[in-house]
């Protein structure tokens, strides 16, 4: 997923080592440290669970606190990809933002797979509070990878927010993997990076090229995701598919709006 250099491999190597030794009681020994490279803030996050590493008894929940901070932080847009939204600690932030947005041009984008391979009642719950949250004001759009109909797994674990930081790893949004997992992601503070990589990403899903998504991304979301996403939603259903995006329909009914929440504190929790 990234290519890493510089000073932030001996970090890997470092995680790598701790693991290791915390089951084998060996830990191979440090090699040399990597040599400064380029000019990009990067730096490893992790989840490692309480009581299962003698070498961290209290647990490390990097990964978690990197969102929550940015995501509290957030002044013009978010963008999740990942398989699964169960986190009741990064919705509750969104919903917040989208409540009380901090500008007119605030929008949230969500790539998730069509149907989880597992709680796909959470994701749905937790869909239809951010679609409440939203009030129909448009700030809000989750949406499928379907290429003419034939659905895409996502499951990727790509966060973007404002064009100033990225995060790419292991970690799904879900209480497994922000408490119970031992993960890894990378958090990258360089607007350059993170605007090229939205750009490439979203290219590739909206079948265009990169330079045509010059515009902010706020018009991109409102005039290339918004139109592509409800027609190809409104083509579905006639079984007519022309495009790869489509819009993941959401759960307005209280009582199912009440399911994901409800499972996320049985099953995940």
């Amino acid at each position: 997923m990234t290519r890493l250099e510089g000073p932030i491999v001996g970090d890997v190597a470092a995680h790598f080592r701790f693991r290791w030794k915390e089951i084998t009681g060996e830990g191979p020994p440090p090699g040399p440290a990597p040599v400064p490279v380029g000019d990009v803030r990067a730096q490893i996050v992790r989840t490692i669970p309480e009581r299962i590493y003698a070498g961290c008894p209290t647990g490390e929940f990097g990964i978690l606190e990197s969102y929550v901070r940015t995501l509290r932080s957030a002044e013009q847009f978010v963008y999740l990809e990942n398989q699964y939204l169960w986190s009741p600690e990064i919705v509750d932030i969104l919903r917040a933002k989208l409540r009380h947005p901090p500008s007119e041009e605030f929008r949230v984008l969500i790539v998730l797979p069509s149907k989880a391979n597992t709680g796909s009642d959470n994701t749905r719950g937790q869909l239809g509070l951010l679609a409440e949250s939203d009030g129909g004001r448009g700030r809000f759009l989750a949406c499928t990878i379907s290429p003419r109909g034939h659905p895409v797994y996502v499951h990727a674990k790509v966060a973007i927010v404002d064009d100033r930081w990225m995060t790419i790893g292991s970690a799904n949004l879900n209480e497994h993997s922000l408490f119970n997992d031992t993960e890894v992601n990378i958090s990258v503070w360089d607007t350059s990076l993170a605007q090229r990589t939205r750009r490439m990403l979203w290219a590739e899903h909206l079948e265009t090229t990169p330079e045509a998504l010059g515009a902010s991304p706020t018009r991109v979301i409102d005039e290339w995701w918004w139109p592509v996403a409800e027609e190809q939603l409104r083509r579905r259903r006639h079984g007519i598919r022309t495009h790869r995006v489509i819009r993941l329909e959401h759960v307005t009914r209280r009582s199912d709006r009440l399911v994901g929440p409800l499972q996320n504190l049985l099953v995940d929790g």
